[in-house]
């Protein structure tokens, strides 16, 4: 594989210094006047976000030279089967209102398949990281998703894409359907983050439609190497580009699948 490095422990020690790199940059700004940009109505970039991004190719770059990369704000390899998968600043509108829950996302897909994934949390300086097979750390410590059985106990997690003002009452379906079946209902705001709370044990489920590829990489990695499920809403194999989502401690994973897909049946 050309540009990339021996092993995959060699490709998460990149990802980690590049997300460690982007930390920096955020903690920085976090009192500093920001230069906030609608791409959508309720879309916002900050030169934040695009300094972040800048670092974090210019480390990939270095330390990886060869191997593409898709990018959020940026975009590039929306083709290629090997690639790095970038969200330099997840939850911009967090980070825009001082609300604290806010990350940046890495992972590395080879031939299709994810292999390494960091995501590093700059509030809490934590960071989160997956390999294939090798499990799921914060740190230097493991993860491990919830064993709830039941989805009467259990603590669920979505988020709303960016036409939801078009479409609200689209998505208050979904939203109807688990408030009133599960323990509770939370909408964070970034996607790292709450793929972060479900591996970590936090949370036991997590569902949402309209995710982009650079949303959810490091995310299925890290939630499935603590011993969770990743699949697409309808419960087929999950698809980087398919923009329809679920992730569960696994127990959880075929109620929470038979409910979202008699959902997406009545559209």
């Amino acid at each position: 594989m050309p540009g990339i490095m021996n092993t995959e422990t060699d490709a998460l020690d990149v990802a980690i210094r590049a997300a460690h790199a982007a930390g920096v940059l955020i903690r920085s700004a976090q009192d500093s006047p920001l230069q906030v940009r609608h791409k959508g109505a309720v879309d916002l970039v900050t030169q934040v976000d695009e300094a972040c991004e800048r670092e974090i190719r210019a480390v990939l770059a270095r330390d990886a030279p060869g191997v593409p990369v898709l990018a959020e704000e940026s975009g590039g390899a929306w083709n290629e089967s090997t690639r790095w998968l970038v969200d330099p600043l997840d939850g911009t509108t967090n980070f825009v209102h001082g609300y604290p829950s806010y990350g940046v996302s890495i992972a590395l897909e080879i031939d299709g398949e994810l292999v390494a994934g960091c995501i590093y949390d700059p509030i809490r300086d934590r960071t989160y990281t997956a390999r294939k097979g090798a499990g799921a750390f914060c740190d230097d410590q493991p993860i491990s998703v919830s064993r709830t059985d039941r989805l009467t106990d259990a603590l669920l997690l979505t988020g709303f894409p960016y036409d939801r003002r078009e479409r609200p009452d689209y998505y208050l379906r979904y939203v109807r359907a688990f408030l009133t079946t599960s323990q509770g209902l939370r909408r964070g705001g970034a996607a790292s983050m709450d793929f972060v709370a479900l591996a970590t044990g936090c949370a036991d489920g997590f569902w949402e439609i309209g995710l982009s590829p650079w949303d959810v990489a490091a995310g299925a990695l890290l939630v499935r190497e603590a011993g969770g499920r990743v699949t697409n809403l309808d419960l087929a194999p999950l698809t980087l580009d398919g923009r329809r989502m679920l992730a569960t401690n696994g127990c959880l994973h075929s109620e929470m699948g038979t409910m979202l897909r008699d959902l997406l049946s009545s559209e």
